[in-house]
């Protein structure tokens, strides 16, 4: 994308709340509007990432501390803002920080430039179980959900969907780090069900159980866009998830833009209906057995994979945002069906792979090496205290030795010696 179709004077700012180091997305955004000649600043937790080594990023700023409250954040954002002394296009990289900025949004608009749209939708899309009633409204098909009142209802629940069933926290932002909670599960008896209900308090919102879809090939798909001003979806596209990390259920470690009409209308009249604006990564997982693509998730920030759908024109969702709020035309670019894209960590062996079509690389750049190799470093020393951990970690008790058996009485002794009898005189 020519340099001059974006507005220069106006920067960018990423916020991640999410300490995850390993964040692709955010370094695909640093990347995508640093190239385009934006000044990129990231308020984020950057120590020991990656990101930190991009030649592409202007500035780090502090990042919100653990367990922030929306004032805090707010916080955080305006001390930026006035270190940076002009205007900002603000783009939220996880849930917690576009539900935060949605809520903010009066503190922050004379500093920040965001998408107008009902303050109540990011966090009606985001939570999870009221995605289901979302779903239904707009008649999006969405697997049968179900949220449990009480331990024995969730039990009871998990027969009814048929077993095994999938679990998920609706607001799994707001998992507490290092409480071994997931945010998505699969659940394979009621019991586990009822012992997953009882740890609702420490999860910070409500459980729901959702009947499983088997995952297969050419199943699981998903769709990034960007809504503008007037809610016409650009950029993006529909794309097929072809690996996961971790296998089955995990996020896109090598992804493929194909095209998929069904796709594409569903991710239309949902945010339609919604009158949603901004940017949206939505999955999707096709039944089996009706061939229905059911919606599974629909997150109001860029996916982590979103660089896949760069078109023709360069254009790709951080960019078309930035490009609509300063008031600049969107280039008219076309899509590129094959294009792949491969998160190298979770998928290496896929880097040795023909991409007759292109790809695009989560880590390695040739015009921004230094994350890639901080990645390596940092991954492989993930790796090994991993392993470390496994190797350390105490096994099951050995079982105690059996009681040697009780020494045989001797003779003439004791209560079961036997006597002989004494001849009579």
């Amino acid at each position: 994308m020519p340099v001059s179709l974006l507005d220069t004077r106006v920067p960018a700012v990423l916020l991640r709340i999410d300490r995850n180091p390993f964040h692709h997305g955010t370094l695909g955004a640093v990347r995508s509007l640093g190239r385009a000649g934006i000044d990129v600043h990231v308020v984020a937790d950057s120590t020991g990432s990656p990101v930190r080594a991009s030649r592409f990023v202007r500035q780090l700023h502090p990042p919100p501390p653990p367990g922030a409250t929306p004032a805090d954040i707010a916080a955080v954002l305006l001390r930026a803002a006035a270190r940076i002394e002009r205007p900002a296009v603000l783009i939220p990289m996880d849930d917690a920080g576009a539900l935060a900025v949605s809520g903010l949004r009066e503190e922050l608009t004379p500093a920040y430039l965001l998408p107008e749209q009902p303050a109540a939708v990011p966090e009606q899309v985001a939570d999870k179980a009221e995605l289901a009633g979302l779903c239904a409204a707009a008649g999006v098909p969405h697997p049968v959900t179900v949220v449990p009142d009480s331990a024995s209802q969730a039990a009871s629940a998990a027969g009814r969907l048929g077993l095994p069933v999938v679990a998920k926290w609706s607001r799994p932002w707001l998992l507490p780090a290092g409480s071994g909670l997931r945010s998505t599960a699969v659940v394979r008896s009621p019991q586990e069900a009822r012992d997953l209900y009882l740890r609702t308090e420490e999860a910070g919102s409500r459980l729901l159980l959702q009947a499983f879809l088997p995952p297969g090939p050419d199943r699981d798909w998903f769709f990034h866009g960007y809504a503008d001003r007037c809610g016409t979806l650009r950029a993006g596209g529909p794309g097929r998830k072809l690996s996961a990390w971790p296998r089955g259920a995990g996020l896109t470690a090598v992804g493929e833009w194909a095209e998929n009409p069904r796709v594409r209308a569903l991710a239309e009249r949902l945010t339609d209906r919604l009158g949603y604006r901004g940017i949206l990564d939505l999955d999707f997982r096709r039944c089996g057995t009706t061939g229905d693509y059911h919606l599974l998730d629909f997150n109001p920030r860029p996916g982590a994979q979103f660089r896949l759908f760069a078109d023709t024109a360069g254009l790709d969702v951080v960019r078309a945002q930035h490009l609509d709020l300063t008031h600049r035309p969107l280039p008219a670019g076309e899509a590129l069906p094959g294009r792949a894209f491969v998160v190298e960590n979770y998928a290496p062996l896929a880097v040795l792979r023909r991409a007759p079509h292109g790809r695009e690389l989560a880590w390695h750049a040739a015009d921004d090496t230094a994350p890639g190799r901080a990645m390596w470093r940092l991954w492989c020393a993930h790796v090994t205290r991993r392993l470390l951990a496994r190797v350390r970690r105490p096994g099951p008790a050995a079982p105690a030795a059996p009681a040697p058996p009780p020494p045989p009485p001797r003779s003439g002794r004791g209560c079961a010696a036997r006597r002989r009898p004494r001849p009579p005189r």
